[in-house]
């Protein structure tokens, strides 16, 4: 008998203490929706996080998780799957937590390809400690921490996952509520390591910073948004559309210069080759549209199932069921 949930299942009592109209409302309540279709218990489910404003997210989720240091959410998820793999574990990081200090932890968990579903929360700005730039920030941004503008160029969350070899990449925005749930849900759903971008809004330090795909203007002609098997058609009479040209993409106006609804491409987030897949990611807006949506989808081995594999084949074959049962039969040992 399968049991049903609903978005309440997941919630606790506590009030979340974010700013009023902080994005990270929206994607709670999002995650509780999206845990909700998945159909996991509450008591199989377990959220980790660092340290930063997302981070606080466990503290609302009537499941089991861990509000860990900064930047360790990766480490604390990747060995809370391995020893429990019967778990769903999900990782809230937000881009100072996940991509700075947490930056090394992040990529090994996508080369492992460990099964854990990472909610990467990108505002461009550290939040908790009040406004410095953060990995994500652009260059010239002007923060706390860079007055005069950062001479820095920043990190693409989309590079760093497929530069890992990621084999789930998706993207969404706080206000693009049904494409985040979606989002999760397919994220929950691959097994492996999965990273969710989600464009969120900090309306303190960083207002309006995803503003050119949110505002009701210009959000139709600069985001598009991506389904498995369907064309990539954008705009607000549906009439634009990506093509290949050449070895890259090109937006087009379906019905002039020639083109037509059958040189618009097709979206296939399943295809083992990423050469397509990685420029769609890195699409940025301006010239091309933003990608929302799954955008990479492929099956590969796990870390955690493979250990587990190794584990039994090792213990069938050498007869150990305990570690004293290995120390003691490998003699391994010492004395003073």
């Amino acid at each position: 008998m399968t049991t049903s949930y609903t978005p309440t299942d997941f919630k606790n009592e506590q009030a979340a203490r974010w700013c009023p109209g902080c994005g990270d409302h929206a994607i709670l309540n999002t995650l509780h929706k999206a845990m909700a279709e998945l159909g996991v218990s509450p008591k199989d489910t377990a959220v980790i996080s660092g340290i930063g404003c997302s981070s606080r997210l466990p503290y609302y989720m009537n499941t089991y998780g861990m509000h860990t240091i900064h930047g360790r959410a990766a480490a604390i998820a990747t060995g809370l799957k391995t020893a429990r793999p019967d778990l769903t574990v999900w990782q809230i990081s937000g881009d100072g937590d996940g991509l700075a200090i947490g930056g090394n932890h992040f990529i090994h968990a996508l080369r492992r390809n460990i099964d854990i579903n990472i909610l990467l929360f990108n505002n461009k700005i550290y939040g908790l400690t009040k406004g410095q730039y953060s990995p994500t920030s652009d260059r010239g941004f002007v923060s706390k921490s860079s007055p005069y503008g950062t001479t820095e160029d920043p990190f693409l969350p989309a590079e760093l996952v497929f530069g890992c070899r990621g084999k789930f990449f998706a993207r969404s925005i706080d206000v693009s509520l049904d494409t985040s749930r979606e989002i999760m849900v397919a994220a929950a759903r691959h097994k492996g390591a999965a990273v969710v971008e989600i464009l969120q809004n900090c309306v303190i330090f960083n207002q309006g910073i995803h503003s050119l795909f949110t505002d009701k203007e210009t959000k139709d002609d600069h985001v598009i948004h991506l389904v498995a098997g369907e064309k990539m058609i954008f705009g607000k009479e549906k009439k634009r559309g990506l093509v290949q040209e050449g070895f890259g993409l090109k937006a087009v106006t379906i019905g002039s210069d020639g083109y037509t609804l059958d040189d618009i491409l097709i979206h296939d987030p399943h295809c083992e080759d990423d050469n397509l897949q990685r420029q769609l990611a890195l699409m940025d807006g301006r010239e091309l549209p933003l990608a929302t949506g799954v955008i990479r989808d492929v099956a590969a081995p796990t870390y955690e199932s493979d250990v587990e594999a190794q584990m039994q084949e090792v213990k069938s074959k050498k007869g150990f069921t305990s570690l004293r049962d290995m120390i003691l039969k490998t003699h391994e040992t010492w004395e003073n």
